[in-house]
């Protein structure tokens, strides 16, 4: 019997420059949007440059601070039996994938995760809970985990429906 346990592993420590990054440019560039706009538009500027203190105040702290919380609550693993994840911010989500019930493996690399050198490993289920996903994996071990878990669930034929 498959049991809802902590996985073991830790996501790359390059995650969290990752993260660090992909917060950052999701307050500056909205930031540099609103200051420009400003600029431009005269009679709205005392309302351009509230908004983009506002967006400053609250996204510079939080795209400091969670990359870290994430570094440390993120886990994962990968067992003969089950895939297991633990993810989240505030909101934290245990999850746990029988290999008998895995139907499809699925690797991603956007642009920044390519210049980081980590990569995000898909794995979905017949679930309403949707996808496991690990994010913030090395792209080589996240290619040989797609690889590894692709021919235990080949092998271990069971009732993904």
């Amino acid at each position: 019997m498959v049991r809802l346990r902590p996985p073991r592993n830790q996501v790359e420590r390059r995650a969290v420059g990752y993260w660090l990054t992909n917060e950052l440019l999701s307050a500056l560039v909205p930031a540099a949007v609103l200051a420009v706009l400003a600029v431009f538009i005269t009679p709205a500027r005392p309302w351009l440059l509230l908004a983009m203190g506002v967006v400053l105040v609250i996204g510079v702290p939080y795209g400091i601070v969670v990359p870290f919380w994430r570094y440390r609550v993120h886990r994962w693993e990968v067992t003969e039996d089950a895939v297991y994840t633990r993810t989240g911010w505030l909101w934290q989500e245990w999850r746990i994938a029988p290999m008998s019930r895995i139907q499809t493996v699925d690797t991603a690399r956007g642009p920044l995760e390519q210049l980081f050198r980590l990569a995000s490993v898909t794995v979905t289920t017949a679930s309403a809970a949707g996808p496991l996903k690990i994010q913030g994996l090395d792209h080589e071990l996240a290619a040989d985990l797609v690889e590894r878990l692709t021919e235990t669930t080949q092998a271990n034929r069971g009732d993904a429906t």
